[in-house]
């Protein structure tokens, strides 16, 4: 089954909106990488106050080849670039931007998936 990916982000108060900005300009770039099935932002409601970027993939080596491709480089320093030209330095993924200040990976092997009855 499938492998889940959550990069766990901690976003200063007030930092939110900034991250979630760039989140929805980001590149793209992940779409279409062999074996992706998934993206989804996670803001926080209640117990944390970290936001999760949650990704799905077929196998571990998809996961792998997409985090030490070219295609990860590339968005990852456009986003870099776009916040620059906001005035500020990386982009909030472990980069020194201002939208996150910490990151850590967390990943999960699929063992049941259930989805609504149509």
């Amino acid at each position: 089954m499938s492998v889940v990916k959550f990069n766990v982000l901690t976003v200063p108060v007030g930092e939110g909106a900034t991250l979630e900005a760039r989140f929805a300009k980001r590149a793209g770039l992940v779409e279409n990488q062999p074996g992706f099935e998934e993206f989804q932002l996670l803001r926080p409601v209640e117990g944390t106050d970290k936001y999760l970027v949650y990704t799905r993939w077929r196998s571990e080596e998809d996961f792998q080849n997409w985090v030490n491709g070219q295609a990860f480089k590339e968005g990852h320093a456009q986003a870099a670039k776009e916040a620059e030209a906001e005035g500020r330095t990386g982009h909030g993924h472990g980069h020194g931007g201002p939208a996150a200040t910490g990151s850590e990976m967390w990943g999960f092997e699929v063992i049941q998936h259930v989805k609504a009855e149509s």
